[in-house]
């Protein structure tokens, strides 16, 4: 299906470009969206009646964006999670927890403009992206602790999920001190 974009789509092209793209993807997420327009001929010359105003309102948008993106940009914010004693989260950490955490931080995210590399299953500094605008793209970084004393020493760089070892120490090793009197197994170089 052809269709005509009414903004920037990543992978696909520049507001007023015309371009295929599958009939479910139109259907089901760029025309529902009011993000294209299919192209009809009425269709180009609507678009073509409307693309000073969609122009200048693409444009207030991305300067709003740039504005929050100015303040958002390497913020850092803490997510508490419950995890095991190898780091291992119990579950992982989804766009909507992100969102809700960058939100109570004092900025307006909706969890579509979360943008994870791969899903956030241990704990850690991990870096995410939030798109602000289609040519707005800040970077945050999310601090997964067990604690809010966790995450501040995550913060300084302590690395907090490495597990105590408890080693047995071999040079101060007695076995005469493991077994009781007399069960002590018989040397076989004492025949």
């Amino acid at each position: 299906m052809q269709v005509i974009l009414l903004q920037r789509i990543g992978r696909l092209g520049q507001m007023g470009d015309i371009v295929n793209v599958k009939d479910g993807y139109a259907r089901n997420f760029l025309l529902p969206q009011k993000k294209a327009l299919r192209a009809t001929e009425d269709n180009k010359k609507v678009f073509e009646g409307k693309r000073a105003q969609l122009e200048a309102n693409n444009l207030s948008l991305k300067k709003e964006a740039e504005a929050v993106n100015a303040k958002l940009e390497g913020q850092t914010f803490a997510l508490i999670r419950a995890a095991g004693d190898t780091g291992q989260l119990y579950g992982s950490v989804s766009t909507r927890d992100i969102a809700t955490v960058i939100s109570e931080g004092g900025y307006t995210v909706d969890r579509n403009q979360v943008i994870l590399e791969k899903p956030i299953k241990a704990l850690g500094l991990t870096p995410a992206k939030i798109q602000l605008h289609p040519e707005v793209l800040s970077n945050v970084t999310l601090n997964i602790a067990r604690s809010q004393d966790e995450a501040d020493k995550q913060s300084r760089g302590e690395n907090v999920s490495v597990v105590k070892d408890e080693a047995l120490d071999l040079e101060t090793f007695n076995p005469d001190s493991a077994f009781e009197d007399g069960a002590r197994p018989a040397d076989d170089d004492a025949e």
